[in-house]
């Protein structure tokens, strides 16, 4: 089989990818030299940092502490309705232009949409989820980017009159939504020790503090710097580089408590952390696999492609503990803009989604996958060679008989055990996948924030080794990233791992020696931060509060330092939790208009497939003092480094292509960075997978032998995964409801199988408390709402970050160090309270014999 068969067609431009060049910065060292990452030791040890820290009190948190850390718990008012199985339609439509022009106006909020995503417009700010290579329709944007988009071209102003009028305590009793929307951030603010109120303070005067903070520290070591993966790549770019000469790796980033298991898994075994296949590929699939995934709220755009698909003939596999509407039928908006399918598409269910749905219990994927192959390995031995591609197991693979011998000898029991799937299901997907050779596999959360999420993902990766689905048309793996830049942030050095290829081509471009110990990544910081080793956090966007595991822990450590500082557009609950002195640093956002000395200035950002495009605002920003995220970071860096920097941070602030000269002579794949990101629809990486070039320490894929780690619950316990509601992206909260769910007005609800409901004598709207065991220890949270849901028995789900409290910052995933968010093992108590349709008050009860 040739590495790039010449019949079928390819992505765009194929002539940028050369796979000779692979990038080497962001994603694991030497691409796969190391088969795992420093949470276990050079024998394979587990992680020896096992400490249990102290647990936090919950409950009695916002008794000593009166700025609150989590929402409060008042109610806003729970309707319930059915939940839909159909997603987007006109209902999508009406409620992107509601919330657009509500939050921006209509004029503002309008032009913004309609350069939403397009070649000359501004990348969308949430989802990574690419554009196409060639036409892009009017209309390049979901429901969630309208809103992300809304949000971001806000009209209303969080300026120092707000602050004025508003101490931390009283916005901390604001509901997060009320938070964002309390408008963009448009000076930058100081809260001094002692103070109760944000004040205004000169950029001059912040870049001081900042400075004067660093350089008092002991060792830079003792600095955390985090980021968020809405920052575009030349801003993360010059972050990395000035923490690097200020002189520590301490660059924790949402990567680590997201899809650091899917890098943990796909750089030792396909030699790229990193997804390996493009839009055009999941057009032309057979079959695709989508597991611990919700493309309808999280990244509704995917059910375009996933449509695109289905009308080829493919066929689709859902595995997910919920049905979610995106996984049954969707509508697409852009056909009502047709008057051919307008009518039809009115009238119908839609487009349906999932040929099969696998309701696998939460941490259970990797059984489901074991089942499945378990099966391919019968119909091969019934019809030799018609199964499992041999040819390319010979030329590329290595273990492949130790892993046979694994499934083998895995039994069905404990498949079915830990699935809570029946063989008989498992033969179901087998038969789809067994005759089909262009296969493709797309996760999120749901796998990666479980404590088997690596694992999971491993045997993600034999399943394509096994049917040779991976380096052809229509084929590969495709970790779904739920940020706009997450993915290009961690290519542009943002890693607290870097490997020395990088680090010497630091120290050759700019002449200084960057540090070499590896530094912190998110709960390795938390945890230090929380001893008191660090003195000084930073965070360059998010909201890390709210979206850290163990909230009242991470409270704790932030309130341990000595400065906090926030770059930001808007406010949220991590700006009120804050150090001795904390600043709050406004910045341009995605669609902003950034005028620099040398003119209007563009920045890149890189989607889920390793396209690189431009991002270039259009709107003209708010009143105020904002900066963008390229002159705040020069100014901290000149400020605080003085005449020891080696960088010309001015000049790169003056003019972004000097930053993207850098880039290209710093970082392999970027060469001729400022020519190709100025081609219409920007330009790919190279991707060795992509080419079947496997760039591992052996030069081959590599097959895994995983152990299927069972986890034994004590009587009465349940297993809880958080999530997010359909009025959410991240953090930030846009309303209460989740329409796709059938849930209104309310956020401080738990869903739960209607058996284990009457088994505790639970019922509907009845209130119950959430204890999370761990260790020993257990963290609790009241008064949340009961509702019984479609949900595997044993299992529940709640939405974040009103969960996170229950998470333990030492409860991680295996290998990657990733928080357990999709596995937090829980009992539930109800509570002599229930909540009425639409009321903001609960009413006695009387509490069932159980």
């Amino acid at each position: 089989m040739e590495k790039t068969p010449k019949n079928e067609s390819r992505p765009s431009n194929p002539a940028e990818q050369d796979v000779n060049n692979v990038p080497q910065s962001g994603d694991r060292p030497g691409q796969g030299s190391e088969r795992t990452n420093d949470h276990y030791d050079p024998q394979g040890k587990p992680d020896a940092d096992k400490r249990i820290f102290p647990t936090p009190d919950n409950v009695g948190a916002k008794h000593k502490n009166p700025v609150l850390a989590q929402p409060p718990e008042e109610f806003t008012g729970l309707k319930l309705g059915k939940p839909a199985t159909v997603a987007a339609g006109v209902t999508a439509v009406l409620k992107s232009m509601e919330f657009s022009w509500s939050e921006a106006g209509v004029g503002r909020g309008t032009h913004a949409l309609l350069k939403l995503n397009q070649k000359d417009g501004f990348d969308c700010s949430s989802c990574a989820w690419p554009d196409p290579d060639d036409h892009r329709s009017v209309a390049e944007f979901c429901e969630n980017g309208a809103k992300a988009t809304a949000s971001d071209a806000d009209s209303r102003r969080a300026d120092p009159e707000f602050f004025a009028k508003h101490s931390l305590v009283d916005l901390s009793h604001m509901t997060d939504r009320d938070l964002n929307n309390s408008g963009r951030l448009t000076h930058p603010l100081v809260l001094r020790p002692g103070d109760t109120h944000y004040r205004p303070i000169t950029w001059r005067d912040a870049f001081q503090v900042v400075a004067d903070e660093l350089n008092a520290l002991k060792s830079p070591d003792e600095a955390i710097f985090y980021t968020s993966g809405k920052v575009p790549n030349e801003p993360a770019y010059l972050y990395q580089l000035f923490v690097r000469e200020f002189g520590t790796n301490n660059l924790p980033d949402c990567s680590n408590m997201c899809h650091e298991s899917s890098g943990s898994a796909l750089s030792p075994t396909l030699g790229l952390g990193k997804g390996s296949v493009t839009l055009n590929d999941v057009h032309d699939a057979e079959v695709i696999l989508i597991m611990g995934q919700n493309p309808g709220t999280n990244h509704p755009r995917m059910l375009t492609a996933l449509q695109i698909a289905k009308r080829k003939g493919a066929k689709i596999i859902a595995i997910n503990p919920l049905h979610e509407a995106g996984l049954s039928h969707f509508k697409n908006p852009q056909d009502f803009m047709n008057p051919i399918k307008a009518v039809g598409t009115l009238l119908s269910k839609g487009t349906p989604i999932s040929d099969l749905h696998l309701q696998v219990k939460i941490n259970g994927d990797m059984a489901v996958l074991r089942g499945i192959m378990k099966h391919l390995l019968a119909a091969e031995e019934q019809n030799p060679g018609q199964v499992i591609d041999h040819e390319f197991i010979r030329e590329y693979t290595a273990g492949y008989d130790e892993f046979i011998t694994t499934i083998r000898n895995t039994a069905w029991e404990d498949i079915e055990e830990m699935s809570g799937l029946s063989r008989g299901q498992l033969l179901e997907a087998s038969n789809i996948i067994a005759p089909k050779q262009k296969i493709i596999t797309c996760w999120a959360m749901g796998l990666t924030q479980q404590k088997n999420g690596v694992m999971s993902i491993q045997e993600i990766v034999n399943l394509h080794l096994l049917k040779g689905a991976v380096g052809k048309p229509g084929a590969g793996t495709c970790p779904v990233r739920g940020h706009s830049n997450v993915q290009g942030d961690r290519t542009m050095g943002i890693w607290e791992r870097p490997h020395d290829d990088f680090l010497d081509a630091l120290k050759k471009e700019y002449g200084f020696e960057p540090p070499r110990e590896h530094g912190h990544d998110t709960v390795e910081s938390i945890k230090a931060m929380h001893e008191g080793k660090t003195n000084v956090f930073m965070s360059l966007g998010g909201n890390f509060l709210s979206a850290s595991p163990d909230t009242e822990l991470v409270a704790e450590a932030l309130r341990k330092q000595s400065l906090t500082v926030f770059v930001s557009t808007k406010l949220n609950r991590g700006h009120l939790v804050t150090g001795k002195t904390s600043l709050i640093l406004p910045c341009f956002a995605h669609l902003d208009i950034d005028m620099q000395k040398s003119g209007h200035q563009f920045t890149s950002c890189e989607n889920s497939m390793g396209v690189v495009s431009q991002n270039k605002g259009v709107l003209e920003p708010l009143e105020g003092e904002m900066l963008s995220e390229v002159a705040i970071l020069s100014g901290i860096a000149l400020t605080t480094l003085g005449e020891r920097t080696k960088v010309d941070w001015v000049a790169y602030t003056e003019n972004y292509d000097t930053i993207r000269d850098a880039i290209a002579r710093v970082i392999p794949g970027f060469d001729k960075f400022n020519e190709k990101i100025r081609k219409p629809g920007g330009f790919y990486l190279p991707n060795g997978p992509r080419e079947r070039n496997f760039t591992t320490e052996n030069g081959k894929a590599n097959f895994t032998v995983t152990d299927m780690v069972k986890h034994t619950l004590e009587p009465g316990q349940l297993v809880l995964m958080s999530i997010r509601s359909h009025d959410q992206f991240n953090t930030t909260i846009y309303d209460y409801n989740d329409r796709y769910r059938g849930v209104y007005g309310e956020r401080r609800i738990i869903f739960m199988n209607p058996q284990d409901m009457k088994e505790r004598g639970i019922q509907e709207r009845q209130l119950v408390n959430i204890t999370s065991h761990f260790e020993g220890q257990q963290r609790k949270l009241e008064r949340f709402v009961a509702i019984p849901y479609h949900i595997p028995k044993g299992d529940t789900a709640a939405y974040y970050p009103e969960v996170n409290p229950l998470v333990p910052v030492a409860s991680v995933a295996y290998i990657s160090n990733t928080p357990t968010s999709k596995f937090i093992v829980v009992t539930v108590e109800p509570v002599a309270e229930r909540l009425p349709e639409g009321s903001t008050s609960a009413v006695p009860m009387v509490l069932e014999a159980s």
